[in-house]
């Protein structure tokens, strides 16, 4: 079966790490038909829009997306690709697996933690202004129709896949308004799935135990602002960013994205690690029924990092991206 899939390289060490996850799936043996448009700063030069609408009019097409990394500038300039992205087409639900690769030498083994974050309020709906000069409010927005949908999600993925127990992070001691809202709304999804644990923790006890013991947690569940920090925090119990994938998810349209930024320190160095935009190809395809293909992926990662030959620099080794990708095809195509 042929799949027509939108394909966004990104900028920095996006190119590099796409280049990569290309010759792999090929390997691999799945049939694409790549429709590549850009996004950020170089669209904007192409198009004269950072999001371009053949951009969007290709997912909406396509309804399943992969993309490499773009820079977000701090402070000044255009606003998060990303989140715009996630607004535009409701992609309501960021899905990150955080796991050990075997070979990778990290602090905790075992850990196995499904990172499910609300992805269109909280405050990263952008909302803000200046009171006065020197005084700029932002805007937390929580509503209940987005804190039950992405309950249940999560509470459906645990059902589906024999997850026991989901752990709501919250700040509601503080925020009782907000994330009170958030809270109550899980609590009332939480009784429509009794076979799933339940708990809740406050997001700073949540981040000491993660890294005290991460094995107590399954499946977290976290407004926006929260759950992107965590995911990061879970990374780095793992190995880093470099790691680690993820998927946005909505009812019409998916993208799959690598977790870590464009690393613009490196881009062009031959020095990417594409092990995240590869396992966000392999969350992608089994989203689109390939998960033959998709486990092959998957496996001939893990056995590249099993050998320990082949490792990048931000795991302490010297291999290029070059050479990490060929030695992936070479368990794909033997």
């Amino acid at each position: 079966m042929k799949h027509r899939i939108t394909l966004v390289p990104g900028d920095g060490i996006g190119p590099e790490v796409t280049r990569a996850t290309l010759k792999v799936i090929e390997a691999a043996g799945i049939d694409v038909e790549w429709e590549t448009i850009n996004a950020g700063a170089h669209a904007f030069q192409k198009y004269g829009q950072y999001l371009p609408d053949e951009l969007m009019d290709s997912i909406r097409r396509n309804k399943v997306a992969i993309k490499g990394p773009i820079s977000t500038p701090i402070g000044p300039g255009f606003a998060s690709i990303n989140v715009a992205l996630r607004k535009a087409l409701n992609l309501y639900a960021n899905f990150r697996p955080i796991k050990n690769l075997p070979g990778v030498k990290s602090r905790f083994e075992n850990v196995d933690i499904i990172v499910v974050r609300e992805n269109t309020e909280d405050l990263y709906s952008g909302l803000e202004h200046v009171v006065v000069p020197g005084v700029v409010e932002s805007l937390k927005i929580i509503t209940a129709e987005a804190s039950t949908r992405i309950a249940r999600f999560a509470f459906e993925y645990a059902r589906r896949h024999q997850r026991t127990k989901i752990s709501a992070v919250h700040k509601a001691n503080i925020m009782k308004l907000s994330d009170g809202l958030f809270l109550e709304c899980v609590r009332n999804v939480a009784k429509l799935y009794p076979e799933v644990g339940y708990e809740e923790l406050i997001v700073d006890n949540t981040c000491m135990q993660m890294v005290l013991d991460p094995s107590q947690f399954d499946i977290m569940l976290l407004e926006n602002l929260y759950g992107d920090i965590v995911s990061d925090l879970g990374a780095g119990l793992v190995g880093g960013l470099g790691l680690v994938p993820g998927a946005n998810l909505g009812e019409e349209c998916a993208i799959f994205e690598p977790v870590h930024g464009s690393a613009p320190k490196i881009a062009g160095k031959n020095a990417a690690n594409p092990t995240a935009m590869l396992l966000s190809a392999v969350l992608m395809f089994h989203h689109l029924g390939e998960s033959e293909k998709a486990s092959l992926i998957a496996s001939a990662v893990e056995k590249v990092y099993v050998q320990g030959k082949a490792l990048t620099a931000d795991l302490g080794g010297t291999t290029s991206t070059t050479q990490f990708t060929d030695a992936i095809v070479q368990h794909l195509v033997n």
